[in-house]
């Protein structure tokens, strides 16, 4: 899937979004480990990630390639600053309607519509691959990015009280929520 935009920042710096490819396989890499050390509020730790330069450059590849999944990479200054994605919530009929989505911004970047912007690419790019429903999973203590979701559309439809076991805060709620496409 392609996707390919250019949009001004609150700070008035330029941004492009645009899908990854191959050659961004250790600059997304080095993303994605550097915002994963930056909050406690992404699914992961940094030495959780196995991935190598080249594995996520494949990654990209796939996703590029792919007629219903996608990873936008945020440039700016000519460095990726962030990603967001979506992918095939299951392959089987009964789920094959619903996309998972996931994204991640540097934290020198927040506040600057950076994840509005790569938000609304990925709902565009879910509209644009016929999935019904984007689905997604937040810390409910992220206030900034349950408000962003809710602005967007997204509805809670579910709550899990130890949904993810922090290392820093012992277990954190997790909301589920739900934005349908059609």
């Amino acid at each position: 899937m392609k996707f390919y935009q250019t949009i001004t920042l609150k700070n008035g710096k330029e941004a492009i979004l645009r899908n990854g490819d191959a050659a961004d396989g250790e600059a997304v890499l080095e993303v994605f480990i550097k915002t994963h050390e930056e909050t406690d509020y992404l699914l992961t730790y940094p030495e959780e990630n196995t991935s190598t330069p080249e594995e996520e450059a494949e990654f990209l590849s796939e996703k590029t390639e792919s007629e219903n999944g996608i990873e936008i990479i945020a440039i700016v200054d000519e460095k990726v600053v962030g990603t967001a994605g979506i992918g095939a919530h299951g392959t089987k009929y009964k789920e094959k309607h619903r996309a998972d989505f996931g994204i991640s911004v540097l934290k020198e970047y927040w506040g600057l519509g950076l994840g509005t912007a790569l938000t609304r690419a990925c709902i565009e790019c879910a509209r644009e691959a016929g999935y019904a429903q984007l689905e997604l999973s937040v810390v409910a203590d992220n206030e900034a990015a349950v408000s962003l979701y809710r602005k967007e559309g997204f509805v809670e439809y579910g709550r899990n009280p130890k949904g993810f076991n922090s290392r820093i805060s012992g277990y954190q709620e997790v909301i589920d929520m739900l934005l349908d496409l059609e």
